[in-house]
């Protein structure tokens, strides 16, 4: 895109770069919970939120500073040469990622598998509660079935359709609460609706993402103390809050109070959002997702992320140009309609082993179910309710 001269060059390019994003994107996550111990998976992924919230925080930064150059390609240019920087760490890094042990099973790998979760867990590859983590894996591997795309349509004994509804529903909430109608447009809306001028408009708009990684640091210090229900209910609160406070506010054009206030919770809503919604929603997608469907349940809800990411983008300047304020009026409602909806449905998943939620989302009858039985099932190691270690072998074949 840097070197484009034309404009079928560049969509090329975004096309090209948004495959690659959407592939990492959908991959990470996965990767993260599934190398993580149980007690700290959720601050280990979470902290996607810290580092989405600097990269965007990076980029304002960047595009203001290349705002003062006028009359030459390289204010675009460079912005978006820059992320290559980025794309070249990774690539110089990953070679010394360890492969994710419950993939290294599902691929009959198993002495390799054992290794890393050692490694991981600090202990020897021979320790009894290795050998139960991987009976654990291979137990959940026989229970999921082939793992095809097709199974996400079907509830099943795992209640497959079901756990991807979860999946999906979460990554929409991040986008449906909000977020990228306060991050895309900032500067249009210090700008336009609140009467700054251009350059404090910009200087705001950066500034403000800069709670992110604040919220994201917060996030990372209490979705393992906490909960992921806590954060998702308290956080879809504020957001509620907080759009309804910047209706009220900016209704009053000429009260320069109101604006005030107005801006301040523009903040206040960006740093609240990345605590229960930015890294949380794609953690919590791959916990309730079963291991054989992990990375396509992870791709259908990223997927949902960007759907609906693009609605928002789309719909915002109408919805502003046509309802003016009441547009957040929308939102505060959207926000509100979550709360019992993660009360009543999702699960929570904190301190379980992946291989025990899939036990809860195993023992459920309906939909209410899951969060009844993620609080009253004992926390436990799966393989110890396998009275014959030769079970799993015969799950296996069962399901072949």
């Amino acid at each position: 895109m840097a070197t484009s001269f034309g404009l079928a060059q560049f969509i090329v390019a975004r096309v090209v770069l948004g495959l690659g994003t959407g592939g990492y994107v959908a991959t990470v996550p996965v990767w993260q919970a599934e190398i993580s111990q149980a007690g700290k998976r959720g601050a280990h992924v979470v902290t996607d939120g810290i580092f989405i919230g600097a990269g965007i925080t990076i980029s304002l930064w960047i595009d203001f500073g290349f705002y003062f150059v006028t009359g030459n390609s390289v204010s675009w240019r460079f912005p978006l040469a820059f992320q290559i920087v980025l794309s070249l760490m990774v690539m110089a890094f990953i070679i010394f990622f360890p492969e994710s042990p419950r993939w290294l099973i599902k691929r009959n790998r198993t002495e390799e598998a054992r290794e890393i979760l050692a490694a991981l867990a600090d202990l020897d590859p021979d320790d009894e509660s290795i050998t139960l983590a991987v009976r654990d894996i291979e137990r959940s591997l026989a229970l999921s079935g082939s793992g095809s795309w097709k199974d996400m349509l079907s509830m099943g004994e795992q209640r497959l359709f079901h756990r991807t509804v979860l999946a999906a529903a979460g990554q929409m909430f991040q986008q449906m609460c909000g977020i990228n109608l306060i991050t895309f447009y900032a500067t249009t809306i210090f700008q336009q609706y609140l009467g700054l001028d251009a350059i404090p408009s910009r200087i705001l708009a950066a500034a403000m993402c800069l709670t992110q990684p604040l919220g994201g640091f917060l996030a990372f210090f209490t979705i393992d103390r906490l909960g992921r229900r806590v954060l998702m209910l308290w956080s879809a609160v504020g957001m509620s809050a907080s759009m309804a406070i910047l209706a009220g506010t900016t209704s009053r054009s000429n009260d320069t109070a109101a604006l005030v206030v107005a801006v301040v919770f523009l903040f206040v809503f960006e740093f609240i959002f990345t605590v229960g919604y930015s890294g949380l929603t794609f953690l919590y997608a791959t916990e309730v997702a079963p291991l054989q469907l992990r990375a396509a349940i992870s791709a259908v809800s990223t997927a949902a992320v960007w759907t609906f990411n693009f609605l928002l983008a789309e719909v915002t300047p109408v919805g502003f140009d046509t309802i003016g304020y009441q547009y957040y009026i929308i939102f505060a409602v959207l926000n509100a309609v979550i709360v019992p909806i993660v009360y009543f449905f999702f699960p929570e998943t904190n301190g379980r082993s992946l291989e025990e939620i899939d036990e809860i989302f195993l023992q459920s009858k309906s939909v209410f179910d899951p969060p009844r039985l993620a609080r009253t099932l004992p926390r436990m190691h799966l393989a110890e309710v396998v009275d014959d270690p030769e079970e799993v072998a015969d799950a296996k074949v069962g399901k072949s």
